[in-house]
């Protein structure tokens, strides 16, 4: 039986930077924050990411966590 256990995460904003000119779509810009305690919770990111938005020079349109795991014979 494989068993994973998370070793990394990583916390994202994704901002608003705006539309291409030429095709009209949306772009977006992310700033990401590496060495997330991998036992933060939801609520806890969320709030981090509610303080530091504010900061930013462009608008927050959605907060992303990346987890990487390693998967090991049990």
């Amino acid at each position: 039986m494989a068993v994973a256990q998370m070793v990394a995460s990583r916390l994202s904003l994704i901002l608003d930077d705006g539309l291409d000119p030429e095709s009209g779509k949306q772009l977006f810009k992310s700033k990401s924050f590496n060495n997330v305690k991998t036992e933060a919770t939801a609520d806890q990111l969320f709030a981090i990411a509610d303080a530091v938005a504010p900061l930013q020079q462009r608008p927050l349109v959605n907060i992303e966590r990346k987890d990487n795991s390693e998967i090991t014979q049990a």
